[in-house]
């Protein structure tokens, strides 16, 4: 997979991509509108091009208060995100977004961004994450993550994962279409960030080639 190439479907507003892209930048766009007074604090996982973030914190009214760090791996993807986060307190990382370690520093953060994640780890790796979360997310913070919906559908099952782990459901998608966004608010304390790999990133190819995923 040629995770550059995999972002122009973005570009096309009939795609479910761009479709998943619409409804995870609402869902931020609530948060922000939601956020009490003062300094707002995010991170994203895998982050590809940022493009989620970026472009809701263009023109939202709260920008000024969002101090936010994007990891990715793919260096061409990075260089996107700096390009588009001109003007915005956004640290792009091009690093390994699986290390805890690559958040010290923003987390436990007000939200945190899973999108793209579950549908190209194992089933064990989701888990691992939800776990994590709880170090990652601050007291009511929001984690706003997707999945894909072809089925074996896991959306219900990663829902009941963050639930068993203090997070409060605030929203899922509608199962009608192929895309999944969950959001869910952090009702405990954030758990002291441990250094660890949270998942191996596999890829939604190769693991739907080997029966494992669907998105």
């Amino acid at each position: 997979m040629d995770w550059l190439d995999w972002h122009s479907d973005y570009d096309q507003p009939d795609s479910s991509l761009a479709q998943r892209l619409h409804a995870v930048q609402t869902q931020i766009r609530a948060v922000l509108d939601d956020a009490p007074a003062g300094p707002i604090t995010a991170l994203s996982v895998c982050a590809g091009q940022g493009r989620d973030l970026i472009e809701v914190l263009a023109d939202h009214p709260r920008r000024g208060d969002v101090k936010a760090r994007l990891v990715e791996l793919d260096a061409r993807n990075t260089a996107f995100a700096s390009s588009a986060a001109a003007g915005l307190d956004v640290e792009v990382v091009t690093g390994d977004a699986s290390l805890t370690a690559n958040y010290r520093g923003i987390a436990p953060a007000d939200l945190v961004l899973m999108c793209g994640v579950f549908g190209n780890i194992t089933e064990d790796d989701i888990q691992r994450t939800v776990d994590t979360c709880r170090q990652l997310t601050a007291h009511h913070g929001t984690v706003i993550w997707t999945r894909g919906r072809t089925a074996p559908d896991l959306l219900p099952q990663v829902c009941t994962w963050f639930e068993e782990r203090d997070f409060e459901r605030v929203w899922v998608s509608d199962p009608a279409v192929n895309y999944g966004v969950g959001v869910h608010r952090y009702r405990g304390e954030p758990l002291p960030l441990k250094d660890s790999s949270m998942f191996t990133f596999i890829g939604w190819d190769v693991l739907k080639a080997a029966g494992r995923s669907h998105g």
